[in-house]
């Protein structure tokens, strides 16, 4: 077999067989492949597309790449969760403990974040103490006594996906279906999980920008799990304005305790109890999706969702008073607004600009060895469809540097846009996928 045979094959529009994907993933991964031979592949593929077995062949090559890690010591139907990534996403800290509370036992490989998008690990870390490099058996034994445990991914799952993404990010071959379906479910497939609850992030704070491409994805997801033996199931969600009403780690993690607690935001719950309802249908502890929300609203009610959360950080190393006293946790020295430049409704917000606001006081990375700040960040007070008076608060930055929190501030305010009637607020749920082929609109 030569990759220049298959490079021409690819680029005169046929599809690669099974063994041909499996030889070129393995050989790439072993760099035996040259990353000028992979490129003009990519650029093939990006020109040709790949037909859902040539998708499902590359997911499983890649997935086989590196160690498929096995859950079987973790007692009843592992539920896993992925986001494809936005702006105030804290989806994970509050749905987890939830489920978990419910008996869906979760062992969650999670990120850090890089660019304007945040990262669970990175949330976590606000605990003193908390530790997210703990021992495979550790967190085996960690889900099996209380139900849950959240680690960091390990080099050794799916390295092929790396090496492809880091070419393709250099290559001008990231938008491309099959490539983004495969590296996410490649990942998702090595994490062992029986069953994959995907939330698909759409507008302009995500990187599947219009909602039609973004259904596109976690319907080829969904089908690529299903085909490789998974329960599946996606949700497509709204991030043309950040997921509820904090950015930055320190006050994500408090806004996350908040909704714990019975004060989450509107559209973070809507998110969480979609996502959290799909998780119990498919882990067979609901029986329809209202006996899933009466369940997750009793035990946020009653406190044992909240619970849960401190057992786990407290099972990680972290201080468990931190859950339930906030101002344990790290503050910013800091409190600035950012003001209404006019009258009007706020009729739609550049979403990606918060999260680079929020990179820009030190709360996100430019590159994946940088440090950051847990402490700063943005608290919006208006939101797409408040109305707001010239002057009025839209939000408060959180600084350590007075420098830092003049440029967000002028970030902030530029992310606003403002009409002169009213607008409908976003839905937060644009869509239900699942294995079936049933898709349900919101």
């Amino acid at each position: 077999m030569r990759m220049y045979d298959l490079i021409e094959k690819k680029k005169n529009g046929f599809p690669l067989s099974t063994d041909e994907i499996q030889w070129m993933i393995n050989g790439y991964t072993k760099e035996q492949i040259p990353d000028y031979q992979m490129s003009a592949m990519l650029m093939a593929i990006c020109f040709q597309g790949m037909n859902e077995q040539e998708t499902l062949d590359l997911t499983l090559a890649m997935r086989d790449s590196g160690e498929v890690l096995d859950l079987s010591a973790v007692h009843g139907i592992k539920v896993d969760k992925h986001s494809t990534g936005g702006v105030g996403d804290k989806t994970t800290l509050v749905l987890t403990p939830i489920v978990a509370a419910l008996g869906v036992p979760v062992a969650k490989m999670s990120g850090r974040g890089l660019g304007h998008t945040g990262g669970t690990i990175d949330k976590l870390e606000c605990f003193t103490g908390f530790r997210t490099d703990i021992s495979r058996k550790q967190f085996f034994e960690n889900v099996n006594a209380i139900g849950i445990a959240v680690a960091g991914q390990t080099a050794s799952l799916a390295p092929a996906d790396k090496k492809l993404y880091a070419l393709r990010d250099v290559t001008a071959t990231v938008a491309q279906m099959s490539l983004i379906a495969s590296s996410i479910m490649s990942k998702k497939l090595a994490s062992g999980s029986d069953a994959i609850v995907l939330d698909v992030k759409t507008g302009n704070g995500a990187f599947m920008q219009k909602k039609e491409d973004a259904v596109r994805l976690a319907e080829t997801m969904v089908k690529i799990g299903t085909m490789a033996g998974k329960k599946m199931a996606a949700l497509v969600t709204d991030m043309s304005q950040p997921l509820g009403n904090m950015v930055g780690n320190s006050l994500e993690v408090i806004e996350a305790i908040e909704a714990l607690r019975g004060n989450g935001s509107k559209d973070l719950m809507d998110d969480v109890y979609a996502l959290g309802a799909q998780m119990l249908l498919l882990a067979g502890c609901a029986g329809n999706e209202k006996e899933a929300y009466d369940s997750m609203q009793s035990v946020v009610k009653d406190k044992r969702a909240l619970d849960k959360f401190a057992e786990m950080v407290e099972a990680q190393g972290g201080d468990k008073r931190q859950v339930y006293d906030t101002d344990l946790l790290a503050k910013a020295k800091l409190k600035l607004p950012v003001n209404a430049k006019e009258d009007g409704y706020i009729s739609s917000m550049d979403t990606a600009d918060i999260g680079i606001a929020c990179m820009t006081l030190g709360g996100g990375r430019e590159t994946k060895e940088s440090a950051i700040d847990l402490s700063v960040g943005i608290e919006l007070k208006k939101k797409v469809g408040d109305q707001v008076k010239r002057g009025e608060v839209l939000a408060y930055l959180y600084a350590n540097d007075e420098k830092k929190a003049e440029t967000a501030r002028d970030i902030v305010a530029n992310a606003y846009h403002y009409g002169a009637s009213e607008v409908m607020k976003p839905q937060t749920i644009h869509a239900v996928i699942t294995a079936d082929g049933h898709l349900g609109k919101r």
